[in-house]
């Protein structure tokens, strides 16, 4: 009968010094739990550098600036994949041992180079720049949970009838695999769950190893997933508690021997001043669900990567134990990456600290010049696109431009009321049986960045023109539009359940719809749920109606009226549970196709498109002059987020 450490231990002669034995011994045994000795003394602690991002979102080329209240005078062109190769090759050079990690959302309301061939050309550009692991972020899920796996595992894309669709595996001319040989990097989902089978739809962990120490990377999707994206998209799957889904993890890792552990998290906060800086937390996340989050979260876990509310902030926030723990956000769209160095004890086999800094992607750094492989890919599939994408489809004369963050206090936005217009265009009276719409309404989180841009920041096109490559940066879901009959009382219900907690409607949320042309109503914040929404009329032609009254009682509950929204919203994504009762669906053009044929009637030598100028907005009673939405009371303004959908 021999002892656990003589198993591991080689014959030792029998005149050997007992404290060289035992020293021996404990060395060997340290070895065996993926520790190291160096001439018989526990090796000491090493640094390996993680280099993380979020949001990306498929943005191969440089979106410009950074973007956010950032305090420097000096605002200089970033990201672009090119850059955020070169920069991770660099922060991989400070360090040999690195791993290259992401948050979410690295595909999903892409720009038209990446969102027209099934975002392939974005997982090809992230397989050059290295990524390793990612969480999955709800935009993972935008088409659907079998083409996110056809994206992991590689393959062409598929249409209904098995033939191949025009658009997948065209990466040939961009010297990528063909067919398309899928994302090199894992995709994890540890609280994405198949409802079946109860087991998570993509692993929940990856585990890296340096110098014999195991690292875990848990990855974590937004449990409000089913809220944010069309219903149809996640049909059979669970999206259960992030904290809980993390801390359950824990045993598992820690009888593998794992102890270091960094959580991929894709939920996000804001920091909250007028001037923020990347490595700052101005107001701690409080009040956020990522701050939540972080307070439930077993003491294991050493470093928080967030996303979803692409913001850039470096926090340090108290787990379940109460210890402060590293919370960082990368921003989005590649202009930022984090870089934290993890420096691991391989006596414990845990991270001993973490040094964080969030770093600009900047285009112009000197002694970093863009890698050339991934700069070639992404000119490939630019000439791809580019007869199309540099069409004019119209123009935008509003002198202030439509930018998707011109928002107001009652939280109109014109680039989401100019969508509206474009889908109650395309589906009203006159079109028979594309619905016989009066109203359309669009919700604000399918207006994507940058919106339709001032006039004079349109690139290469004069007067305000757009191109269809700009409409479809800012519709680039591929969303249908479906009209619906609706009663009075139903389009009150509508109205009142977005605000957060209202009729069903998600606790944390509030979403402001935003209507077409003739159509007005007005919200109280300080009233009850159920009861903020008043004032609600429509001008058909100059037929002014009103449907609910200064008091908000609806005056001719049962009439009804048809409605167009896109499918996502028909469908209850954003927590529009009223739409899916509506009757007589009928199906319409994509959301894309509507935006370009209404801008096409305001194309030179036609007069541009201007917010609020079309007479029914005028006309229209409602305090606000031409502003669709007002706002009373003495409530709250538009909630911050209430209009986007990161």
């Amino acid at each position: 009968m021999i002892g656990p450490l003589e198993k591991i231990l080689p014959p030792m002669p029998k005149s050997m010094p007992r404290p060289l034995l035992l020293a021996l011994a404990a060395c060997a045994f340290l070895a065996s739990t993926l520790t190291a000795c160096v001439g018989g003394e526990p090796r000491p602690p090493f640094t390996v550098r993680l280099i993380g991002l979020n949001d990306y979102h498929g943005q191969l080329e440089s979106p410009g600036t950074l973007g956010q209240a950032f305090n420097s005078a000096v605002r200089p062109a970033v990201g672009g994949a090119d850059a955020l190769a070169a920069q991770v090759a660099r922060l991989k050079q400070g360090n040999p041992l690195n791993v290259v990690v992401g948050a979410g959302d690295l595909i999903g309301a892409s720009p038209m180079a990446s969102s027209l061939f099934w975002d392939e050309p974005a997982v090809e550009a992230l397989n050059r720049i290295g990524l390793e692991f990612s969480a999955v972020g709800n935009h993972e899920f935008d088409r659907g949970t079998d083409e996110l796996l056809r994206l992991q595992t590689g393959g062409c894309k598929r249409v209904a009838d098995g033939s191949p669709d025009p658009s997948s595996c065209q990466g040939g001319a961009a010297g990528a695999p063909v067919p398309f040989s899928g994302a090199r990097f894992q995709w994890l989902s540890a609280n994405v769950v198949d409802g079946k089978t109860g087991r998570p739809l993509l692993p929940a962990y990856g585990v890296k190893s340096f110098n014999g120490v195991n690292v875990a990377f848990i990855g974590v999707g937004l449990e409000s997933t089913p809220e944010i994206v069309a219903p149809t998209a996640v049909q059979g799957l669970e999206f259960r508690n992030e904290a809980e889904t993390v801390n359950a993890l824990i045993p598992e890792l820690k009888a593998k021997g794992i102890e270091a552990i960094v959580v991929l998290l894709h939920q996000g906060g804001a920091q909250t001043g007028p001037v923020q800086d990347l490595n700052t937390c101005d107001g701690n996340l409080a009040g956020s669900d990522l701050e939540a989050t972080v307070r439930r979260l077993d003491d294991a876990g050493d470093l928080v990567l967030s996303a979803h509310s692409h913001a850039a902030y470096h926090c340090r926030l108290p787990n379940a134990k109460g210890r402060a723990i590293p919370v960082t956000s990368a921003g989005s769209l590649g202009r930022v990456l984090t870089s934290a160095d993890l420096t691991l004890d391989p006596q414990t086999r845990d991270i001993a600290s973490v040094t964080v800094s969030n770093l600009l992607v900047e285009r112009g750094d000197a002694g970093v010049a863009p890698d050339a492989g991934v700069a070639d890919l992404v000119s490939a599939y630019k000439r791809l696109v580019a007869p199309l994408a540099n069409t004019v489809v119209g123009r935008i004369a509003d002198p202030e431009g439509l930018s998707y963050r011109r928002v107001d206090v009652a939280c109109n936005m014109p680039a989401g009321d100019l969508i509206a217009d474009a889908q109650l265009s395309a589906t009203r009276g006159g079109h028979g049986a594309l619905g016989g719409a009066v109203v359309a309404f669009m919700n604000g989180g399918g207006v994507r960045s940058p919106g339709f841009d001032s006039p004079a920041s349109l690139p290469g096109v004069p007067d305000g023109s757009v191109t269809y490559g700009q409409a479809f940066a800012v519709q680039p879901f591929g969303n249908s539009l479906v009209t619906l009959t609706l009663s009075a009382r139903q389009i009150k219900d509508f109205l009142e359940e977005q605000f957060a907690g209202c009729l069903g409607q998600s606790a944390t949320m509030t979403r402001i719809a935003l209507p077409s042309v003739g159509f007005k109503y007005q919200w109280d914040g300080a009233k009850s749920c159920g009861n903020r929404i008043s004032s609600v009329t429509l001008n058909t032609g100059g037929s002014v109606e009103t449907l609910v009254d200064a008091a908000g009682t609806v005056l001719n509950p049962g009439k009804t009226y048809r409605v167009t929204v896109n499918d996502y919203m028909a469908d209850g994504g954003d927590g529009n549970s009223t739409l899916k009762r509506g009757t007589q669906r009928v199906g319409g053009p994509q959301d894309i196709d509507a935006l370009t044929a209404f801008l096409a009637g305001y194309r030179a030598p036609e007069a541009g498109y201007r917010w609020g100028a079309h007479p029914d907005d005028a006309a229209t009673p409602l305090v606000g002059s031409t502003r669709r939405v007002n706002r009373v009371g003495a409530g709250t303004a538009c909630p911050m987020a209430a209009n986007t959908n990161p």
